[in-house]
């Protein structure tokens, strides 16, 4: 009898641990979905404030050279987007998990023509150029 005593004791301690096991799960998956979206949104945000900023250093150069100055720059994009460019700011929308935008800016100092770009995922090539004795500066992509 007293082995039966130890096994019973065993079996209540493993069906009030599996218990408390499916307890913790069950509050813990939410919060663990909600913070992984969050995640998702800030590393996509990061992905496209680099891709602004590779471009962005291209405009920068151009500008600082001048008149027949000329930069090649290459991103590597995860999702397509679209960049809005002016002399002030270089900008783009990113959709969040939750169904709304982020519109993420950075500053530049230039003489470019304001416009649009679309972004491709995948590889995108763009050229930064001052021709000669043009007032503005033009971005492309090849």
């Amino acid at each position: 009898m007293i082995g039966d005593n130890r096994g019973q004791v065993s079996l209540e301690y493993l069906i009030i641990f599996a218990v408390s096991l499916i307890i913790l799960i069950a509050f813990t998956m939410p919060l663990l979905n909600e913070s992984m979206s969050n995640t998702f949104d800030v590393t996509n945000s990061l992905d496209v404030k680099s891709d602004l900023s590779k471009i962005s250093q291209a405009i920068m150069k151009v500008y600082g050279g001048g008149e027949g100055s000329k930069q090649t720059v290459t991103v590597d994009a995860k999702k397509e987007s679209r960049i809005d460019v002016s002399s002030s700011q270089i900008s783009s929308k990113v959709k969040l998990n939750d169904k709304q935008s982020k519109v993420i800016k950075l500053n530049v100092k230039s003489n470019i023509k304001a416009g649009s770009i679309k972004l491709d995922k995948g590889k995108n090539t763009f050229v930064v150029e001052w021709p000669v004795g043009k007032k503005n500066m033009i971005l492309y992509k090849l």
